[in-house]
């Protein structure tokens, strides 16, 4: 792909060719539509690089001081090669851009691949072809919003975090000093929110364009327009607020600041001017001068840039991201209009041109936008999407040795959580011929509480420590789901036979070290916790249905319902989406009751990836259906499933009754008890796989395809199209 790059050292600017990056978790891989030169910014780093190393270093006295301390540090040679090689290198431009979510990082489930995004960000959202955008530095573009005007959302964002912190009021008057790009924007987004604007600036264009776009006056900051509008529209009290939009190396935009602010008015800077206060003016009005970072709080903070953890609403309202869709808002809306600031569109590839244009003052402009190429015609049909079931290879065979009857097989559980202590322990503890020997978990109290109620031998948190040691049979992996492939991948290595709660893995990459771990052992002594086939109702019908001679077709709806606040499940970015944890158990129930694994599938869903609508095909034909739902009432029962095949109808209420209608009819007694979902009969197969050395209650090429299939869900979701699964060594 192509971008456009700077040699700070030399000031050479260039579009090269470099590698696509690649579509990490937690973001979007974005083709780009149109990005926008920041005449301000970054016109301002292109001529700083085309001057001389004491030109560099007067422009950046804050650097100068890093190369001192270095210096001091380090010693004259190293600092010398470190700053040199670090001038002497392509840097990127650009940080405000519109696109197309070419594809989605895993944890994202907001876009989907087709969508018109908004991106920000000097390291994500530069001039090029291809940029990956982390969660919190993207948004969606509103329906009907041109791509070219989605491109300010960047600029937006910055002009509405300096609004934000003057904090404007309906009727007050503000004044604007500086009527570029973000002054533009500040005129507007005052004028929406009710505040009269005047406007300063010494180009009469500029001050033309603001007072088209709402401004009540604007002038020369040096001629005595500005001050006489400023008397008329307060009173002659002063503006209430000031905005520094202005750059440059006078002082002037900080002393009209403080002529023209009412008693106790806010002065806000923007832009990068110079700020010597005069102090007697500044303080006699008590001025409350005040900075604005970027645009808007998460700016500079990693965790929120780049690991996509929100800030809380009710703590901080107005974060980056919120404000970049808050303007994107407006702009759909019509509350503030950026096509009047388009002075010039280039093609991409003409951008060290344009550039050039811009540093010469042959191109005057207020916004600059650099066109992409479209992307290249479809050939024929595209291929659909495809995820790998990958081949499980063993290097030989396994043997599991055989335990006598006197023997009790020791287990170890690594995580008490409420599944583990309200559907797993409890028919554990109770099981003649098992011992509960260990159990392990982050902290030490819930290891204590599960020693004391279900009869651990031993609590512990040092997970290796069960792992060595070979008295233990097998490990039960109850965490969290982002930890389950690689504590699985672990205790295969161990030796150990592991059941591991759904799900297996969350992405492909896990899978494969589940896999190679399989192989680099010649341990496939597992078991993935999905239960419901072995629920004695749902085995008692199948029997009753009978063997198919023609493809079936089912119908499986799950009334999943909401989640509550603050539940761990909600944790997309770091444990999946819901789907991905626990849709196996419907793709494996599926499975079992078709007798195959599925070829294809495909999935769509109603907004924010709620509620989900998942086909499955399988090899004769068959197809099944699953509903999973999130906005159906909560009294109505969560899973219910229908079977057709060869004039037969197999149904199941929600594992309390069960039907099959053929050439008779058969009707299943209500269960007197509670539902049971196959977790104890599921429990016996596994202690008895564990005690006789036979077989795994479920094939792993099985348990593979379920994981494999319930990862294509989400590809399916992204990419909007079937999605094959491919069986590939």
């Amino acid at each position: 792909m192509k971008q456009v790059v700077q040699n700070y050292k030399s000031g050479e600017l260039a579009v090269l060719d470099v590698p696509v990056p690649g579509c990490k978790p937690g973001g979007v891989l974005v083709r780009s539509a149109y990005s926008l030169i920041s005449t301000g910014t970054e016109l301002m780093k292109v001529s700083e690089a085309g001057m001389s190393m004491l030109g560099k270093a007067r422009s950046r006295p804050d650097q100068v001081a890093k190369v001192m301390q270095s210096v001091a540090t380090n010693g004259v040679p190293a600092t010398y090669r470190k700053v040199m090689g670090k001038l002497d290198s392509y840097t990127p431009l650009g940080y405000s851009l519109c696109g197309v979510v070419e594809q989605v990082g895993a944890g994202i489930d907001d876009v989907k691949v087709g969508d018109l995004v908004a991106c920000a960000g000097n390291e994500h959202a530069l001039h090029a072809e291809l940029n990956w955008v982390p969660k919190n530095l993207y948004a969606p573009v509103p329906d009907g919003l041109a791509p070219r005007h989605a491109a300010f959302g960047t600029v937006g964002s910055i002009a509405m975090q300096g609004v934000r912190q003057g904090e404007p009021q309906l009727g007050e008057v503000a004044l604007v000093i500086g009527l570029g790009l973000i002054g533009q924007l500040v005129v507007q987004l005052l004028t929406a929110a009710g505040v009269r604007v005047v406007g300063a600036d010494p180009d009469p264009t500029r001050c033309e364009l603001a007072a088209r776009l709402g401004a009540a006056a604007c002038g020369d900051p040096a001629s005595a327009a500005v001050e006489a509008a400023v008397a008329e529209l307060t009173g002659g009290h002063g503006v209430d607020q000031v905005f520094l939009a202005a750059g440059g190396g006078s002082n002037q935009p900080v002393e009209l600041a403080a002529r023209l602010a009412r008693d106790r008015g806010r002065v806000v800077d923007i832009g990068k001017c110079r700020l010597d206060l005069p102090w007697n003016a500044y303080y006699e009005k008590e001025l409350d001068v005040r900075f604005s970072r970027s645009y808007g709080p998460g700016r500079y903070d990693p965790s929120y840039e780049l690991e996509g953890r929100d800030y809380p609403i009710g703590y901080v309202r107005w974060t980056e991201r919120r404000n970049l869709a808050c303007f994107l808002d407006l702009l759909a809306r019509g509350r503030v209009d950026v096509e009047p600031l388009v002075s010039h569109i280039a093609d991409f590839d003409d951008a060290v041109e344009t550039y050039q244009r811009l540093k010469d003052g042959e191109l005057k402009a207020v916004a600059v936008l650099f066109r992409y190429p479209e992307q290249a015609a479809e050939q024929g049909e595209s291929a659909a999407p495809e995820v790998s079931v990958p081949e499980v290879r063993r290097t030989g065979t396994t043997v599991a040795p055989a335990r006598s009857a006197k023997t009790p097989v020791r287990l170890a559980f690594v995580g008490a959580g409420n599944y583990a202590t309200s559907m797993l322990l409890p028919h554990l503890a109770q099981r003649e011929g098992v011992e509960l020997s260990t159990v392990v978990t982050t902290t030490a109290l819930s290891a204590a509480n599960a020693q004391r109620k279900f009869g651990f031998a031993q609590a512990t948190t040092d997970l290796d420590a069960v792992l060595g040691d070979k008295s233990i049979d097998a490990v039960f992996v109850v965490t969290r789901h982002s930890s389950h492939a690689e504590l699985t991948r672990q205790a295969l290595l161990a030796g150990k036979t592991v059941f591991v709660e759904k799900p297996l893995a969350l992405t492909e990459d896990e899978l494969a070290g589940v896999l190679a771990a399989v192989e680099e052992s010649g341990n496939d002594r597992l078991q993935v916790g999905f239960n419901r086939r072995f629920a004695p109702l749902l085995q008692e019908a199948k029997n009753r249905f009978g063997t198919r001679t023609g493809p079936a077709s089912l119908r499986y709806l799950v009334n999943a319902g909401k989640l509550q606040h603050g539940s761990w499940y909600l944790q997309q970015g770091a444990e999946g989406s819901r789907f991905a944890g626990e849709g196996g158990h419907f793709i494996d129930t599926a499975s079992w009751l078709l007798d195959a694994d599925p070829v294809s599938v495909y999935a769509t869903a109603a907004p924010g990836n709620e509620d989900l609508q998942v086909v499955l095909r399988y090899p004769d034909g068959s197809t099944a259906t699953i509903s999973y739902v999130t906005t159906g009432a909560p009294g109505f029962p969560k899973e219910t499933l229908d079977l057709v095949a060869d004039g037969k109808v197999l149904r199941l209420d929600d594992f309390v009754k069960a039907s099959v209608y053929g050439s008779k009819k058969w009707v299943s007694s209500r269960l007197p008890k509670a539902r049971d979902k196959g977790q104890n009969a599921e429990l016996a197969a596994f202690i008895k796989a564990v005690r006789t050395g036979g077989p795994m209650p479920v094939p792993l090429e099985s348990l593979v395809a379920t994981t494999a299939a319930t990862l294509a869900v989400g590809t399916g979701l992204a990419g909007g199209a079937p999605v094959t699964l491919a069986r590939t060594p």
